[in-house]
């Protein structure tokens, strides 16, 4: 089983950058995938990024890969959402989630989401 824990969201004024940070634990395969997505209040969910950690292969989406950029750090079992450029429409709670197996965007588990807000 795997839990995840996001950090870093917060209030931010527009054009700043933030990092989020997803920590997973509770399982000891090295081949798994994190990606990140976001839910705002009357809006459908949306996919950002994905990353299989263990080759760091990375499925973003076209329409935040210019100011959103995945990572991951293998021995801190991190992945991370680089936000910069930020705007008021991309206030929301954004969670990570996880897959020990199927890969990117077949996730099983996801973490208790973390806010983001911001200000224009």
């Amino acid at each position: 089983e795997m839990q995840l824990v996001e950090s870093g969201g917060g209030l931010v004024q527009a054009g700043g950058s933030l990092r989020l940070s997803c920590t997973a634990s509770g399982f000891t395969s090295e081949d798994y995938a994190i990606g990140w997505f976001r839910r705002a209040p009357g809006k459908k969910r949306e996919d950002i990024a994905c990353i299989k950690v263990k080759d760091h292969q990375v499925y973003d989406s076209d329409f935040f890969k210019s100011r959103f950029t995945i990572s991951a750090d293998k021995a801190k079992r991190t992945v991370y959402l680089q936000m910069s450029e930020l705007k008021a429409e991309d206030t929301a709670a954004y969670y990570c989630a996880g897959a020990l197996v199927g890969g990117c965007w077949a996730f099983d588990y996801q973490g208790q989401g973390t806010q983001v807000t911001v200000s224009s």
